[in-house]
């Protein structure tokens, strides 16, 4: 069996941001799980706030049509999603508005429709940034993204890695596998011949 292509990034641009770690994280427990893992940086791929006049203008900014067509490609999508007054992240929110526009030609909703969403968020509050994952899994559901039940979220995050980027506890580390490993089996099962 072909492995599982997933696209993987976290909801903010903050270099330091503890969801850029986490991500990471998942990202290594899905390519030990089998999966061809792409992860990308919202930050490479800057676009304008989205305005209708500016898309009639200009259409999809170059950006956001490397970012579909990589969406496009990929069976899933593992994403690490900031809490931001209890809610999504702008720079998310802005990146799945235009990707989610229409082009003349292919069918609506292309780079989402069908996919496979695990979601994941960090925050250094007691809840872990789960208010925020509601209004992702919402925003997605709505595109046709099946977006898995199980999720993961991390509380404390300030305290939660190691220097180099790993996680500190040998529970986080388990829960973070045994989710991302079921995101794999889950898009394995539902994309793949």
């Amino acid at each position: 069996m072909s492995a599982p292509k997933i696209l993987a990034f976290a909801g903010a641009t903050r270099s330091q941001s503890w969801n850029k770690k986490l991500i990471s994280v998942a990202v290594r427990a899905a390519e030990e799980a089998g999966a061809e893992v792409t992860l990308i940086d919202l930050r490479d791929y800057p676009m304008p706030l989205y305005d209708g006049d500016l898309e009639q203008a200009e259409g999809l900014p170059a950006m956001g049509r490397e970012l579909k067509a990589l969406m496009v490609a990929s069976h899933a999508f593992l994403l690490s999603c900031p809490e931001y007054n209890s809610s999504i992240s702008a720079v998310l929110k802005n990146t799945i508005d235009w990707i989610s526009r229409p082009v003349a030609g292919e069918p609506r909703y292309v780079a989402f429709k069908g996919k496979v969403a695990g979601l994941l968020s960090a925050s250094p509050a007691n809840l872990g940034g789960v208010r925020a994952l509601l209004t992702v899994r919402q925003v997605l559901n709505t595109l046709g993204v099946l977006v898995l039940p199980t999720q993961f979220a991390l509380a404390h995050a300030a305290s939660a890695f190691n220097d180099d980027g790993t996680l500190k506890e040998d529970g986080h580390r388990a829960a973070v596998a045994a989710f991302v490993g079921e995101v794999c089996s889950i898009t394995a099962r539902l994309a793949l011949p």
